[in-house]
């Protein structure tokens, strides 16, 4: 019987029941009309989209055992929207979605405009929004050279690990992190920070954010509720603790980093640094400054050091970690984020003994602990060498991109100050003083006009020189010098 034309289908005992598939159920369908009721339940999903472009439809004999149907009807489905040109056939790639239409984006009501994206005071959506606003060139801090990612060496990462891997690895992991991957971590800050750490001493986390979201958490239940921060210093850092906290103040940062009499003045317990390569300024914490801050430290202080860009420098040697020095008064924390990738979501958190456990709590009731191939594949990498070629790769085009931009300022902002070229993925610049419009309003006409760059009075609740924080790692010199040109155009037009 051909089934596109006759009655609903007369299914057998051991036919199943409908589809998976879109919930498809041949009991739906009218008499005599199968086929052109399968097309116009594909189009409809094509059209709302449950069938995105790129979705690849079941194979037709696949589809049609699962509705009970002869795989005619699936074939002159799938036909009909290949004519219609929603649909193409992809040889063993099978079919796949290749049109559908576009939902237009509606208005913001008139008495409810969407605020601005550059105001003086950033909520905390304020970078997923700038993230996903469309620029022809972004010079958006904190992104490594992605193009870089060393893929070929993290294929063979992936087939050794799934090629050693026992079915007992595929069940929850430890809350504290895949201890493959903890030991790679304590061996590669003893190698490159100086710190010596246990396995034991290692928690794995989703990134330095859900590090301090832990810490945020843990500190509380140790009734530590204020925790002071650089200023100018990481808005984002800063939002996060403030989630948790009751107060975050803020202590002026100068040429030697965060000043410690400012910081005992505020009379908080607890403090968070880039003592590495100080956000946004790029200052190292000085010598004598460091002492003054371990002192501070030893008298019942407490320290999150976030070890920022620790790894990317150029004209100055190696500084070691705060933790290396006074671990049981340090909270260290990294991440993989600028080594390789944010995208793979991974960082590593060290605290004293006492606080140990309530971070570990925090962690295991936030997602019982990150993905474990991840960890094992990331765990190889960092054992294998491959992040140490692959630093050194890329330092070379850091480099590179760093005196693109430097070269670029100099020309079309001349009147603008350089800080913190000697290491890092961003520089940080106070503009031309006389200037006539803010560092907000020169973001927001940069990215009207396609060019996407941070405004320094974002980082900054103290008074502080405007100015902009731009990344250069994840650009080509070409782009970058076009992206400064646009920036020095409209700094003289606004100005």
């Amino acid at each position: 019987m051909n089934r596109s034309k006759g009655a609903a289908p007369d299914r057998s005992k051991n036919a199943d029941p409908g589809a998976d598939f879109l919930q498809l159920d041949t009991a739906d369908a009218p008499p005599g009309g199968l086929t052109d009721w399968l097309a116009r339940r594909l189009r409809e999903a094509v059209a709302d989209g449950r069938l995105p472009a790129g979705s690849r439809l079941p194979a037709t004999r696949v589809l049609a055992g699962e509705l009970g149907v002869s795989r005619g009807v699936v074939t002159d489905a799938y036909r009909r929207l290949t004519e219609e040109g929603q649909v193409a056939g992809r040889g063993r790639g099978g079919t796949v979605v290749v049109a559908a239409p576009v939902p237009p984006v509606p208005a913001p009501p008139a008495a409810c405009p969407a605020p601005p994206l550059f105001r003086d005071d950033p909520g905390p959506e304020v970078f997923d929004a700038l993230r996903a606003a469309p620029a022809r060139i972004d010079l958006s801090p904190g992104v490594p050279d992605l193009a870089a990612f060393p893929r070929a060496a993290w294929l063979r990462a992936e087939r050794a690990v799934l090629d050693g891997l026992s079915a007992h690895d595929l069940g929850y992991g430890d809350p504290r992190g895949a201890l493959p991957l903890r030991q790679a971590v304590a061996h590669w800050l003893a190698r490159n920070r100086g710190i010596r750490a246990d396995p034991d001493d290692v928690l794995i986390t989703a990134g330095i954010a859900q590090a301090l979201t832990l810490l945020g958490q843990a500190l509380g239940r140790a009734a530590i509720t204020e925790v002071a921060v650089e200023d100018p210093g990481s808005l984002g850092a800063r939002q996060h603790l403030a989630h948790w906290l009751a107060a975050t103040p803020p202590v002026p940062v100068d040429a030697d980093g965060i000043r410690v009499d400012a910081l005992r003045a505020t009379g908080a317990p607890a403090v968070l640094l880039t003592p590495a390569h100080q956000y946004p300024t790029g200052v190292v914490l000085g010598g004598e400054r460091r002492r003054e801050l371990l002192r501070w430290a030893g008298e019942g202080g407490l320290v999150i050091e976030d070890d920022y860009d620790a790894e990317h420098r150029y004209d100055r040697p190696p500084v070691p970690a705060l933790r290396a020095a006074l671990p049981e008064r340090v909270c260290y924390t990294g991440s993989i984020s600028k080594l390789l990738a944010p995208a793979l979501r991974t960082g590593w958190l060290l605290v004293p003994p006492r606080y140990r456990e309530d971070v570990l709590a925090a962690k295991r009731f936030a997602d019982l602990g990150n993905p474990v191939l991840p960890q094992l594949v990331i765990a190889r990498v960092l054992d294998s060498g491959v992040l140490e070629r692959h630093l050194r790769l890329v330092r070379r085009r850091h480099r590179r991109r760093r005196d693109a931009m430097i070269a670029a300022v100099r020309t079309h902002l001349p009147g603008a100050e350089v800080h913190g070229a000697a290491a890092g993925l961003h520089l940080m610049l106070t503009l031309p003083p006389g200037l006539g419009c803010t560092d907000t309003e020169l973001a927001t006409a940069a990215l009207a006009h396609g060019v996407k760059v941070q405004p320094l009075s974002w980082h900054a609740r103290l008074p502080y020189p405007p100015g902009l924080v731009l990344g250069y790692a994840a650009g080509t010199p070409g782009e970058i010098a076009e992206g400064i040109a646009v920036l020095g155009r409209l700094a003289r037009q606004l100005g």
